[in-house]
């Protein structure tokens, strides 16, 4: 063990299957059934936010200055730090950096939909319509209100964490780089303790309209993730939620004598060609750079993408057959930016509750009867990104 070692002190979850890290862990643990919406946004299918009484992090005054995926940021952000005994605790939050993954924010739905019904002719009467309506329909508020760095602008002043702030861009790329960074940072002793996290609302039609454009969505119900090649659509059913992680050195967290939930071992990322050969190829890489094939499982993130999912299928039956894995997009949705933070929350309850996380596809994942020592963490990002974690119990463990 080292004093710089990342360990995790703090988890914030909100998902489809409840509000909090135990809610989430008690359902993931024994299988519970999925939660999902199929009529809501027919055709598609997504696994809605739970209720959530918003005051139990954010005041109300507060709350009014936020759209849902800052509303559900900030909240899951208060979770991690109360989880993490840090929460009003000046002499920390002050000091604390902040990584957030966020997109921008919610659009006018009624301009983009005046924009599409009107923008049906040629490629230049579209280009027309589109400039005639950003001059003359959008508020330049509405601008304030879309900028990604809003969250981290809202945890700052909610919940007084005051030291640096980087917000990512870039979909599940940027979920799996502000780990990454968080992670380096502690070990580069540029940190001491850090939040790091993101959201993501997807009831909110624009959210769906920016996959379907891209032909992304699955359009006939429910499936595991890990059997939608044959559904109609893109394959992904996509889920609201967020997930923040307070990760700490090793030597801040026991001189505080904070409960530990688990080593953060390892992180990569990577990002290229998206053909099957060079994903194949940086999968490889960065999975023996983590030492995934020591894991006891590995929680997948996958998307539910036909190709990319069927490539990471590959991959998993070929390079890492001995490893059982666990789909957890199956039980949530693709939650785009959290996908990666809220696979490596669930590795670290897996390891402090010394059990794996229930099979959520009898079909493709086997049961495992050992207690977890290694748990790893493999994401494919719906279009591109791949990124991949080992994590270890809390006194670290021989890799």
């Amino acid at each position: 063990m080292d004093g710089r070692d990342v360990v995790i002190t703090g988890i914030g979850m909100v998902s489809a299957l409840g509000v909090g890290a135990q809610q989430n862990w008690d359902n993931l643990s024994v299988g519970a059934a999925p939660v999902f919406d199929s009529e809501k946004f027919a055709p598609y299918t997504v696994h809605p936010l739970p209720e959530i009484d918003w005051a139990e992090q954010i005041s109300k005054r507060d709350q009014r200055q936020m759209e849902a995926w800052q509303r559900i940021g900030t909240y899951t952000a208060g979770l991690a730090l109360d989880d993490a005994g840090l929460k009003d605790k000046q002499e920390f939050t002050s000091t604390m950096d902040m990584i957030v993954a966020a997109a921008g924010g919610e659009r006018d739905v009624d301009v983009d939909t005046m924009i599409l019904a009107e923008a049906g002719g040629d490629a230049s009467d579209a280009a027309t319509v589109v400039n005639e309506k950003l001059t003359t329909e959008l508020r330049p508020t509405l601008f304030l209100a879309q900028l990604s760095n809003l969250l981290a602008g809202n945890i700052s002043i909610v919940h007084k964490v005051t030291g640096s702030s980087r917000t990512f861009m870039g979909e599940e790329g940027a979920g799996i780089s502000a780990v990454l960074t968080a992670a380096a940072r502690i070990r580069a002793g540029q940190s001491t303790h850090v939040l790091v996290g993101a959201s993501f609302n997807t009831e909110h039609p624009d959210m769906l309209l920016g996959y379907e454009i891209g032909h992304h969505l699955k359009r006939d119900g429910w499936t595991s993730v890990w059997h939608r090649q044959d559904s109609e659509g893109g394959g992904i059913i996509t889920g609201s939620g967020g997930t923040f992680l307070v990760l700490e050195a090793r030597s801040h967290a026991e001189a505080r004598g904070a409960r530990i939930y688990a080593t953060l071992e390892s992180v990569e990322a990577d990002q290229g060609n998206n053909d099957q050969t060079a994903t194949g190829e940086r999968l490889g890489k960065i999975s023996a750079a983590t030492k995934l094939g020591d894991a006891n499982y590995i929680i997948s993130a996958a998307s539910g993408a036909k190709e990319r999912t069927e490539i990471e299928k590959e991959f998993l039956n070929s390079a890492l057959k001995a490893v059982p894995v666990r789909g957890v997009a199956s039980a949530v949705g693709h939650m785009r930016e959290v996908q990666f933070p809220f696979a490596v929350a669930l590795a670290a309850l897996s390891l402090h509750h010394e059990k794996p996380v229930e099979q959520m596809d009898s079909r493709f994942e086997v049961g495992i009867t050992d207690k977890p020592e290694r748990v790893g963490v493999l994401s494919l990002g719906y279009e591109d990104a791949e990124g991949a974690a080992l994590l270890t119990p809390a006194n670290g463990g021989k890799v």
